[in-house]
């Protein structure tokens, strides 16, 4: 039988209190009919939690099911969430989520710290901006926190609007600079204060900023993960639906050790999320007063490199190499990415954006 035949035959199992068939009450969800044996599978939403009418439902929906396909249905029972409850809220959370206007949702991550993880994201959105692209970043590094200095908004203190839908959701606005909007922990904590968090805290403290921010429409948002792979990684994995991942390294041997970890983690059965690409950060070192010297301080780069080789090794692109050049940490300790200067550097962030909407 087909699907639409199971859901006539369901129109005929009525309620016993509302006098409403079950499928027009709203209680028949994801029904499936498998093509070769043909058993129907659903999940029997109940209108209200311990509905004394539940048993007497189910049993006259497998009565009647039994006798049409020969075979018992599998019948998942689901109660309703009470409206007060912490699990209730957040799925509202996520129904009356600000992502929903976002084309591409990017994680910028790295399997080691001190690669330069947040520099190149600030500097790859600010590069996406600049190609005409509407992006927002948010700051999912928790514990250490670096958009707001990057982006020069320290002093950004967020004010919520509340939603229009009558809900009492609130929609927090996020900072904008360089055409780009930013998002951040660090809005909400005083610089000099130590973020002592237990995981599940910071976990909802990110699951707020997903949902919660007035993102608007974007064409790409940019999360700037925290180093290696815990808890916050897999809640942003299960919150919403990455379009892929950018691992950022040096090329020296220690950090790539930890991009194939990296690259393991996103490719996990349960998080199945792309490689859009590698960026290989600090590439290579050119002091000013030598601008055609190039100084390999971590090892091989480019397309000879150690990073293109793992690049290749792993079935990704090569999204770009950024050099280690003291201009791209003084705009980032002065809040002005160097991605927003006309620079030979700063070209380079660009390159890496065009790499990225291509892959």
């Amino acid at each position: 039988m087909t699907k639409e035949e199971i859901l006539e035959l369901l129109k005929g199992v009525k309620h016993p209190e509302q006098d409403k068939d079950i499928v027009s009450l709203g209680m028949v969800e994801h029904l499936t009919v498998d093509a070769e044996s043909g058993a129907v599978r659903f999940t029997l939403k109940l209108t209200k939690p311990r509905d004394p009418m539940a048993g007497s439902i189910r049993r006259a929906v497998e009565a009647l099911l039994q006798e049409a396909t020969g075979m018992a249905p599998v019948i998942v029972v689901a109660e309703p969430l009470p409206p007060d409850s912490k699990a209730a809220k957040q799925q509202t959370m996520r129904e009356k989520s600000q992502l929903h206007g976002i084309g591409e949702v990017i994680a910028v991550a790295s399997g080691k710290g001190g690669v330069g993880k947040s520099t190149v994201t600030a500097n790859l959105a600010v590069a996406l901006a600049s190609e005409g692209y509407r992006v927002g970043v948010l700051d999912a590094d928790i514990y250490g926190p670096s958009m707001p200095k990057m982006f020069g908004v320290e002093d950004y203190k967020p004010v919520a609007e509340v939603a229009e839908d009558g809900s009492d959701l609130e929609y927090i606005m996020p900072a904008e600079a360089y055409g780009v909007k930013v998002m951040s922990i660090g809005f909400f904590i005083s610089g000099s204060d130590a973020l002592v968090w237990r995981g599940p805290m910071a976990t909802n403290a990110l699951r707020q900023l997903l949902h919660q921010t007035a993102w608007g429409e974007l064409d790409y948002l940019l999360i700037d993960l925290p180093p290696g792979t815990g808890d916050l990684h897999l809640t942003i994995v299960s919150e919403l639906k990455l379009s892929g991942a950018v691992i950022v390294s040096t090329p020296q041997e220690v950090a790539l050790l930890d991009v194939v970890r990296g690259i393991a983690m996103f490719r996990n059965e349960h998080v199945r999320v792309p490689i859009r690409g590698i960026v290989e950060n600090m590439a290579w070192f050119t002091p000013a007063e030598l601008p055609n010297n190039k100084y390999y301080i971590f090892g091989p780069a480019g397309a000879e490199g150690r990073v293109a080789a793992l690049a290749k090794q792993e079935g990704v692109p090569l999204l770009g190499s950024i050099p280690l050049v003291q201009a791209i940490a003084e705009g980032g300790d002065a809040g002005q990415p160097i991605a927003s200067r006309d620079s030979v550097t700063g070209e380079a962030f660009r390159t890496v954006a065009r790499a990225l909407v291509k892959a």
